[in-house]
């Protein structure tokens, strides 16, 4: 009997009502809470197995708490990533001791600033430490692709995983007029083989309803760019909850027929498992 393919969400996030004990820095689209527990269901209900839970950098910044409470709870589920802050001249050690805990499978830098670049030495350290800790070094880097190409280039070592496609992704409709305008930017990334890509969020890109026909062909050409070892789909829920629901993020990966089974099976998990080493049926570990 051939062995089931585990379905496996890239990104999505959890995070409780905001409260003194844990408050939040900003707002962020979407329900007033999405707990662990009905990030779960959520899943349950659809046929995921696992998912990357990111500690959400809106609401939290650099405090992953809530997110640890969650893969305390469902240790088998979920893998752990968080954002770090490279103006911390700490931030190296700060990663080695995120990637000893366990559940962790990645670290996350988000490129809001657009005063950086390619030698600043907070970004260098960031990339330097995911080689050291063995974690890919995840980047939000929507309009700033040149330098994180740059970056990936001067640490080949680095795993690195572009969240969302390269491509900024509206929080509520519509989405933008052109939303595949910077493509050639993404697929320029392909050059570098330390570099793989979050195929998350891509439905929130569509002017048309689900099952979404209009991203397929710019999507096409990334598959092509990276191969299906290098992509990885995700949600990004509940970012996109304004959008669509959870249920049809997940289905219209399964109910293309751009995808063969193989290159289905590729890109919601296996090849996830590969980049971060991480599965839902180990029991939240690494190896």
């Amino acid at each position: 009997m051939a062995m089931q393919t585990l379905t496996i969400d890239s990104q999505v996030h959890a995070y409780e009502r905001d409260r003194p004990e844990r408050p939040w820095r900003n707002f962020l689209t979407g329900p007033a809470e999405v707990a662990g527990d009905d990030m779960v269901a959520a899943m349950d209900a659809v046929g995921v197995d696992g998912a990357l839970l990111v500690s959400p950098f809106t609401l939290y910044r650099y405090d992953a708490s809530y997110a640890l409470e969650v893969y305390a709870k469902y240790p088998g589920r979920f893998g752990l990533i968080k954002p770090f802050d490279p103006r911390s001249e700490a931030v190296a050690e700060e990663i080695a001791e995120w990637a000893r805990t366990p559940g962790v499978v990645g670290a996350r830098l988000m490129l809001v600033s657009r005063s950086y670049t390619a030698d600043d030495p907070g970004l260098n350290r960031i990339f330097a430490a995911g080689a050291q800790a063995g974690i890919p070094v995840n980047v939000l880097g929507w309009g700033q692709l040149a330098l994180v190409q740059d970056l990936a280039r001067r640490h080949p070592n680095t795993q690195v995983v572009i969240d969302h496609v390269g491509l900024t992704q509206p929080f509520a409709p519509p989405p933008p007029p052109d939303p595949f305008a910077d493509l050639p930017a993404v697929l320029s990334l392909a050059a570098c083989n330390n570099v793989a890509i979050k195929i998350s969020g891509a439905c929130t890109l569509s002017h048309q309803p689900f099952p979404y026909l209009d991203i397929w062909e710019p999507l096409g050409q990334i598959f092509k760019a990276f191969g299906f070892e290098r992509c990885l789909w995700g949600t990004d829920w509940t970012r996109a909850v304004s959008l669509l629901t959870y249920e049809q993020g997940v289905e219209a990966f399964r109910v293309t027929d751009q995808l063969s089974p193989t290159e289905r099976a590729a890109l919601m998990g296996g090849s996830l498992t590969k980049i971060y080493r991480w599965s839902p049926d180990k029991g939240g570990q690494r190896g």
